[in-house]
């Protein structure tokens, strides 16, 4: 059992914030005070990343939601909103399909729900980078974790289009309009998923930190309804 690092800021409601991969929660810095102002906002750091320690269990998108099962119930929260980011939302989904009744509303940023969803080139690159990863994997821990951390991105998600047309919460898709997930896919995951929206704001994939003002207010417009 792993104790996950995390900010926590405001009152009201929870709304937990999940990062993308290699990255921790001090990426939501244009977010949390905005947010802290309506609800009470948690920002762990997933296993393996900023301050959480890796511990042993597999080093899982899987694994990441179980954590945050545990996360939750060590801070006695039967249910809160979610905004995961890239990984952090891939993390979001497989935790709403696997525990539904913690989940109250559910935002997606930059997700895919499998790895086809990745740009073409940024997946044959991120391919390439993960198989030299591998020849290097047991020579030291460092590329061990440089190993693991491209696999979350090479092999997982593999989520079907019946799971997601099964979620439940309230959702919003949300994607920058020269996000690194391709435009196609996220309108999929918008489609496929019974209760969502979908909006493109100006950016990137790191849209969240090149454009918070029009990030926030989709954000803060969606949960507030």
């Amino acid at each position: 059992m792993i104790k996950n690092y995390f900010i926590e800021q405001g009152e009201g409601a929870p709304l937990i914030l999940l990062h993308g991969n290699g990255e921790s929660g001090e990426i939501f810095k244009n977010q949390i005070k905005a947010f802290s102002r309506s609800f009470r906002v948690i920002v762990p750091d997933t296993r393996g990343h900023g301050k959480t320690p890796r511990g042993e269990k597999p080093f899982t998108l899987g694994q990441f939601a179980d954590d945050l099962n545990a996360f939750m119930e060590d801070l006695k929260l039967d249910k809160a909103h979610l905004l995961g980011f890239s990984d952090g939302g891939n993390i979001a989904i497989l935790f709403a399909l696997k525990y539904p009744q913690k989940v109250d509303k559910l935002i997606l940023n930059g997700a895919n729900f499998n790895v086809e969803g990745l740009s073409g080139w940024f997946l044959f690159t991120t391919r390439i980078k993960y198989k030299l990863a591998l020849k290097k994997a047991g020579k030291s821990e460092k590329n061990k974790r440089k190993c693991e951390m491209l696999s979350l991105m090479v092999n997982e998600p593999n989520v079907t289009e019946n799971e997601l047309k099964s979620i439940k919460a309230s959702t919003l898709v949300i994607a920058g309009t020269r996000d690194l997930i391709k435009k196609s896919h996220t309108k999929e995951l918008a489609r496929l998923i019974p209760d969502s929206r979908l909006r493109f704001i100006r950016g990137s994939h790191a849209v969240a930190r090149v454009n918070p003002r029009e990030y926030n207010r989709e954000v803060l417009d969606f949960l507030n309804k």
